[in-house]
């Protein structure tokens, strides 16, 4: 039985297609997960029993409609029941508007008992965006999900990616390049920024240090390769030194991540943070929604439909944001 005052952590399990629901259960049952905190698996219960099939998993189900029921019991896994109508002819490493539904449905069933204390934190396995589209959701990534799901105005949620020591807060996140130039303003770096600050607080660190890096290559070279860096993201820093946040840059986004004086790092585009995160920790980053009202936090790889039903995900990822979240959970 796990300690009645370790966290409560609910895990929805992603796109029902890929490995979420394999990653949730492996992540469920590790030793070290149940040491630090007490996972209750949300998604629709008949799925999860396919995987755990297909996985070999020997998993003890116990379908619960209510948080409250959980037990924690040793040997089995609380399963939050979220069922979907397609359920039963699951198919494994397909889209699918169904599944795309059942993706969404388990997160906000997860958020929703976060925002009534029933759970400490919330971490949601991979979505497939092709499956959510199909069911004709306007989704771009979690971190605007949690937001709508909390109430909060979608600008004011960004995307922490947590690897080791390392942090990379994004400014833009799952848009079009030119669609991200047009929402890098003074006023968007700023909240960013302002965000970065408060999570890292609310982590411990009790005066955090920010760096913040260029657009343009070598952060517009004075000029010589772009202006954005004069005209928005050095005015947006000097905003947020004036405001008492210890915050440097703009630096270039290709040799600022090499620093290890700092706390965190921003970013303005989605490569310029991920392509770090994947190639310096594989399936290993943790991907925290920072300035919503609850703990969130979604791994940083994708849904892996060529390798769903095969039992050789690892879920060394959810295990590094379940371990995350405990750290900091009440």
């Amino acid at each position: 039985m796990s300690h009645p005052e370790l966290p409560k952590i609910a895990i929805a399990t992603g796109d029902p297609a890929g490995i979420g629901p394999e990653v949730s259960l492996k992540a469920a049952l590790d030793a070290g997960v149940r040491a630090l905190a007490r996972p209750i698996v949300v998604g629709d219960a008949g799925a999860i029993r396919r995987h755990a099939a297909a996985a070999r998993l020997e998993a003890r189900l116990h379908v619960i409609s209510e948080p409250r029921d959980a037990t924690f019991a040793d040997g089995a896994v609380d399963v939050l029941d979220v069922p979907f109508a397609g359920s039963a002819a699951l198919a494994f490493g397909v889209n699918d508007a169904a599944y795309g539904r059942a993706t969404l449905a388990s997160a906000a069933r997860a958020i929703a008992a976060a925002r009534a204390d029933e759970v400490d934190a919330v971490v949601a396995a991979p979505h497939n965006q092709t499956s959510i589209a199909a069911a004709g959701i306007a989704f771009d990534g979690y971190p605007t999900f949690v937001a709508r799901e909390t109430g909060m105005n979608h600008h004011d949620v960004f995307l922490m990616l947590c690897f080791g020591d390392t942090r990379i807060v994004h400014c833009t996140l799952h848009v079009g390049v030119a669609q991200a130039l047009a929402l890098i303003t003074r006023e968007r770096i700023g909240r960013t920024i302002r965000a970065a600050d408060a999570a890292l607080r609310r982590i411990g660190i009790a005066q955090p240090r920010i760096c913040v890096s260029g657009l343009n290559p070598h952060a517009g070279e004075g000029g010589l390769f772009g202006t954005e860096e004069i005209d928005t993201i050095a005015p947006a820093i000097g905003d947020a030194r004036a405001a008492g946040i210890a915050v440097e840059g703009p630096f270039g986004a290709d040799t600022m991540l090499a620093r290890n004086d700092v706390d965190a790092f921003v970013v303005m585009l989605h490569d310029q943070g991920h392509i770090a995160a994947k190639l310096l920790a594989r399936n290993q980053s943790a991907a925290f929604a920072i300035g919503s009202p609850i703990l969130f936090s979604s791994v940083a790889h994708g849904s892996a439909f060529d390798i769903a039903g095969k039992g050789i995900a690892s879920p060394a990822a959810m295990i590094e944001a379940i371990t995350r979240l405990a750290a900091v959970a009440p």
